[in-house]
């Protein structure tokens, strides 16, 4: 778990002011819960954050359970919340099959998340409730399968 502070002021770009902050959670192909072991709870959360640096995604908050992952982020307005789970879903797959080729043996298509998504948009009043909840999910989830 790795918190960011917003400054709550909105971002100004050459055509639009504003910010666009997202509760983002997602799961991983069939549930397996690959993420047990804190080597690849790290890894993972690595890849997610290079997926996110490498297009412009602030982290704000980050949550990596064994088989779900919950993220806020904070995105450009030219991104929606479709692309960014796109980009960070897609690309933090990429880069932990690459640093770790042994978990393509339970995937051989390449697909370590599921199909599903969760999106909700997030305001500055709000982000405070998400951050606690996202880092609260370890003891929510403490003999819970289910999210």
């Amino acid at each position: 778990m790795e918190t960011q502070d917003l400054n709550n002021e909105y971002q100004h770009y050459s055509h639009s002011v504003g910010t666009l902050m997202l509760h983002l959670q997602w799961v991983t192909k069939y549930r397996l819960k690959m993420f047990k072991k804190e080597e690849q709870k790290n890894l993972v959360t690595a890849c997610i954050r290079r997926a996110a640096s490498l297009h412009g995604i602030k982290i704000i908050e980050i949550q990596v359970m064994p088989e779900h992952v919950h993220v806020a982020v904070q995105v450009a307005l030219t991104l929606s919340p479709a692309k960014v789970l796109q980009i960070l879903k897609g690309i933090s797959a990429r880069f932990f099959f690459l640093k770790n080729p042994k978990a393509r043996l339970r995937y051989p298509k390449g697909n370590l998340w599921s199909k599903g998504k969760f999106a909700a948009s997030l305001g500055f009043i709000q982000v405070d409730a998400a951050q606690e909840y996202i880092r609260k999910q370890a003891e929510h989830h403490q003999g819970n399968c289910g999210l």
